[in-house]
């Protein structure tokens, strides 16, 4: 399947978290955006950007934003994604797209980390692979505008940080 670039509609999908909850696009998109991030444990990308969307995460519930959606999913086993969320420290959900990787392929996927910022609507609001500088801002601003909320810089100053780390 081609891959679901910003303005297309997001596919639906349904995934089990690692919590043994279920997750739905549908159920979060009735809550208000969402940012879902596919990921693999192993990608050095996945791990450097996975802290700058938990900074991004906890600076919003800090702004007040308690309907903050962040959801990681991942391309790996339960055990395997329950110690990536305890060695990086993230907190938000993370749902399980195991082989044969059927969400990952509905969403067009060659590369990980893949992110998207799905609106209400399911329309893809921002879409790329890798860790991108400029898509995180992006992100930001968007969820920034729609939470009416001004959660700190995402980026400290004296941090160098590539604006480009390809997946």
């Amino acid at each position: 399947m081609a891959f679901v670039s910003a303005g297309r509609k997001a596919p639906a999908f349904n995934l089990p978290g690692i919590d043994g909850k279920k997750f739905s696009l549908a159920q979060a998109l009735a809550q208000g955006p969402l940012l879902a991030v596919f990921f693999k444990v192993s990608c050095p990308t996945c791990q450097f950007t996975f802290p700058f969307l938990e900074r991004l995460h906890q600076q919003f519930l800090a702004a007040g934003v308690a309907g903050i959606q962040v959801w990681g999913i991942s391309q790996d086993n339960l055990e395997n994604t329950r110690h990536f969320a305890r060695d990086w420290g993230v907190t938000f959900p993370l749902l399980l797209d195991e082989e044969p990787y059927e969400i990952s392929q509905d969403y067009g996927l060659t590369h990980v980390p893949t992110l998207f910022l799905i609106a209400p609507d399911r329309r893809v609001e921002v879409s790329g692979d890798g860790f991108s500088k400029s898509d995180l801002l992006a992100i930001r601003k968007s969820l920034a505008q729609h939470y009416s909320a001004q959660p700190a810089e995402l980026f400290r100053n004296g941090e160098h940080i590539p604006e480009f780390k390809p997946g």
